[in-house]
Order: C-alpha cells, then structure tokens, then sequence
C-alpha cells in the first residue's frame, strides 16, 4: 500500500527583512507517526521479521539523548575494563561506583549521579568491607548496591539485572566483576562467535534499559604494541562492545598506570593515573589525548538565549519557534530535523530538555531541566 501524502503550508521567516514566506512542504504518512522506539525493533526481531526504517522517518524521530555515566569517558552502553590480575581493577571499579553514586566527579569528569550495582563475584562482603572503608572511611551512600553471586547470562542473570533495574528506576551503572564468571559453558565458549555472543547480550540489556555495563576482564600474557590487542580471548569481546579501557603497568609493583580508553561515543584518550597505597584509590596525573569538542551550533545557542531564568520553558510549533528566532534562517521542517539530530548535545551542553511532541498538531517542547538531568 503506498503511503499517503499531504502537502502543508510552512511559514518560515526571512532573517534579513523579518517576512513571513510559505512554502509547500511534502509531509507523509510516516512523520505522523509515533516516534520509533527501540521496543518495536526487538519485537519484530523476536518474530522473525526485518524491521526497517527510511531515512525520511530517521530524520523525523527524536532518539532519546546518549547521556554520559562520566562525562567524557563511560556512557550508556557496554564496555569491557581490561587488566592484568591485580594490576588495581577491582579498587578502580569500587572508587567508580562510589562517585557515581553519590554524584562526585570523578577527577575533572562530571557525573551523572545514579544508582549503581557492583557484581564483586571474585570477592565476599567481609573483603568489600575492608575495601571500602579504607578507601572512603565512614562515608557511605544508600544506593551503591553490591552482590558476590549471581547466575551465569544462560542460567538467569539478564532476569536478575531485569529485576534489579525495575527496582531501582534510576540505576546509572552495573559492574561486572570478571567475565569469566557469567561465562555460558560450552566447548566453544572461547570462539569469535561465543565471545562476540556473549557481550552482545550484555549490550541488548543495556541498551534496552539505557543503563551502563562495565565488564572486568584480563588480559592476554602475550604482548603487543596496540593495547586493544592484548584483551584475553578473541576479537569479538570488543567487537560487540561500545568500547573498552585497557588498564596496564610497566611492572606489576608500579603506582603508575595507563589507562587506554576507546569508544563509539567518545574521542580515543591515553589517561596516565597513580594509585595512592595508602588510600588504595586511583589519581588522576594527565592526559594525553584532549577532548575535541564539536564548535558551538548557532541554532543550539539561540534556544539557550530563548529560555531564561523568568521562561525556563517553552512549547509550540516549528513555525511558532523559527519566528521566535528571526535570524536563523531555517525553515519550520527543517528545525525539527535538526533538533531531532541536536537533542544529545542541547541536553548535555545547555541543560535544556527538548521533545518532538505528535499529535493532531506537532509541538515542539523545550524545558530547562538541573543539571542537565531529565
């Protein structure tokens, strides 16, 4: 069946004289839609179907905002932390999950504070104990949630994060403490396949509760000058992952570490860091890669300069907003294709919330919101 089309008249406004021009825009069936969501996709996957989009209905739909656990280091997602043994993972991954839990940046990186669920399943509660109050004295948060056993991912473990996830609406992070040890067993449990499966899985999880998966993993004996290569297994671990942090020492009795970090999400980075003994957390000492930062986006600016403190909030149509901004020059379809593609960066950057709101008459919805945080 072909897909209906309208044509509407758009009313855009000229920056340079301030007239109000129309101009015939093709609206189809597909932009009266609801916005894609990612549940659709696994529900026509789980019944045999391809489920396809156009580029006219990618451009029309507002993805939720790739929001980061660490500004500038972990998002959503999931990602493997790679060390040799005792090279100072696990004191990495208990000093993470407290700042993010109590919404402390962690070194010069702003957090996006929420729940966290550590699997220490090389570890018992009375070590953890021990751990942490050496590393944080007495100060403790109420939704830093740790556990020492837990079923492997073919007996029952994405149901036990299912669970936890529904209890604790605003889980941010969940640590995985090592691999091995939700591990499916099989003959070929080290194969590409196994090993690509595997962490798929862990990122069909995450991606489905827009939360973070940071799994401990080790590394290979044999060296090699691209750190990425000496991830134990085959090349499907980090093939499936949205990214990995490769943590290595010169000598295993070293304080100073470098911490390789790469991503789908973020700019390759090299961070040098020193483990402080008598604490037992890690410093952060340099960075070798600076963060690139996209140039400022006129649009983006504009809508910051439209809320203020007295209007913190704003709703209308596409034609409503582009007169509320006479000196871009940008048609009313146009705006809401841009500030579907924008939305991640108006958040992350301005702290303003936006959402394409379908119904009889599309709205465009604006919010400030504090910190940054729907």
């Amino acid at each position: 069946m072909s897909k209906e089309k309208k044509i509407v008249p758009i009313t855009s406004v000229a920056a340079d004289k301030g007239q109000s021009v129309k101009a015939n825009v093709i609206v189809t069936e597909n932009q009266q839609k609801s916005n894609l969501h990612p549940t659709d996709y696994v529900k026509n996957f789980e019944q045999g179907m391809l489920y396809t989009v156009t580029m006219e209905e990618l451009y029309d739909t507002a993805f939720p905002p790739k929001v980061p656990i660490v500004d500038g280091l972990i998002y959503n997602g999931t990602y493997l932390f790679v060390g040799a043994p005792k090279v100072g993972k696990s004191f990495f991954m208990a000093q993470l999950g407290y700042h993010v839990s109590m919404g402390i940046p962690l070194w010069n990186y702003k957090i996006n504070q929420g729940s966290v669920l550590y699997l220490a399943l090389e570890d018992d509660f009375s070590r953890l104990q021990k751990r942490l109050s050496k590393m944080f004295g007495m100060e403790s948060t109420n939704n830093f949630y740790f556990a020492t056993m837990s079923k492997s991912l073919n007996e029952g473990l994405e149901e036990q994060l299912s669970k936890f996830v529904k209890e604790h609406t605003d889980t941010k992070l969940i640590m995985i403490d090592t691999l091995q040890k939700i591990r499916e067993v099989g003959g070929d449990r080290y194969s590409y396949s196994s090993d690509y499966d595997i962490v798929t899985k862990l990122k069909q999880f995450s991606d489905k509760h827009n939360v973070c998966v940071l799994v401990v993993h080790h590394t290979r004996k044999l060296q090699s000058e691209d750190s990425f290569e000496m991830i134990s297994g085959t090349n499907g671990l980090l093939g499936a992952a949205d990214g990995a942090f490769i943590m290595q020492k010169k000598k295993r009795t070293d304080n100073i570490a470098v911490l390789d970090i790469a991503g789908r999400d973020q700019p390759d980075q090299k961070l040098t860091i020193e483990f402080d003994r008598e604490r037992c957390i890690w410093n952060f000492k340099k960075a070798e890669t600076e963060l690139w930062k996209e140039p400022i986006n006129p649009l983006l600016e504009a809508i910051n300069l439209l809320l203020t403190e007295e209007n913190p909030e704003w709703q209308g149509t596409a034609t409503e907003l582009v007169e509320k901004l006479p000196n871009m020059q940008i048609q009313a379809n146009v705006i809401t294709r841009k500030l579907n593609v924008l939305n991640s960066r108006l958040l992350q950057e301005y702290g303003i919330q936006y959402e394409n709101k379908r119904g009889h008459e599309r709205k465009i919805c604006l919010k400030r919101v504090p910190d940054g945080k729907e």
